[in-house]
């Protein structure tokens, strides 16, 4: 007995032909994102460690709540 599991593939045919180009745009878009961020981080590297220090303690005492 097949279970259904076993047999549901959401990615078979015309489903993965669909998502196939929506997933390569996610892939660039992101790409872009990444190239952005350290394109900024290598301008400005003091800006983003106090930036990160900020986000850290801001995080910190949030989490410390709980």
């Amino acid at each position: 007995m097949d279970t259904p599991e076993a047999t549901f593939n959401p990615l078979e045919g015309d489903a993965e032909s669909a998502l196939a180009p929506k997933i390569e745009e996610i892939r660039q878009n992101l790409a872009k994102m990444n190239e952005r961020a350290l394109a900024f981080a290598r301008e400005r590297p003091v800006t983003c460690v106090v930036g990160a220090l900020a986000l850290g303690f801001v995080v910190g005492k949030i989490a410390a709540r709980y």
